[in-house]
């Protein structure tokens, strides 16, 4: 078997992290739900992410599998929520444009990604991570509670009933 690893991503990986972010986009419109429908993420977005050196990349051998964007600052969608979150004032990392390449579903790489993240997380010193998805996302969903998230609220990323997003934190 391959090793399985991740590394922070460069900008040379941009267009293979762009394919990946698009087969998850058409993937979600396929499940018929509206997130990641507005044109981001994008280009722009990804390349600011890889910038910042908040961009990560799951490797399967040599090859890109999945690209997940790890926010070691305070995500201002996240201020205001409906519900409560399980710690207040505490410094969290956040997932987000989190995506695995369609040649590598089905075979359990998404928990392998989010143990890596979480490793990274405590790693910088974190106890605490939040992600989001929307409510019609029931993949990730699934993979988030799967990973021990625990779901405190909803969240708006962006006006209006599609900006609606369920919030999910993991006390580590």
């Amino acid at each position: 078997m391959a090793a399985i690893y991740i590394r922070q991503a460069v900008e040379t990986d941009l267009p293979r992290i762009m394919e990946i972010i698009n087969q998850a986009k058409a993937l979600l419109k396929a499940d018929g739900s509206p997130q990641w429908q507005n044109g981001k993420p994008n280009e722009d977005v990804l390349t600011e992410d890889i910038n910042q050196k908040h961009c990560w990349v799951l490797l399967v051998g040599n090859e890109i599998a999945g690209t997940a964007t790890l926010l070691d600052s305070d995500d201002p969608n996240y201020a205001q929520i409906d519900g409560n979150w399980i710690t207040d004032s505490v410094p969290y990392t956040t997932i987000h444009r989190i995506a695995l390449s369609a040649n590598f579903r089905g075979q359990h790489l998404s928990d392998f990604f989010f143990s890596n993240l979480i490793s990274l997380s405590l790693q910088k010193g974190f106890s605490t991570m939040r992600i989001d998805t929307h409510a019609l996302n029931q993949r990730m969903q699934h993979l988030i509670q799967k990973n021990g998230f625990e779901f405190c609220g909803i969240v708006h990323v962006e006006p209006g009933k599609d900006g609606e997003r369920k919030a999910y934190e993991l006390q580590l």
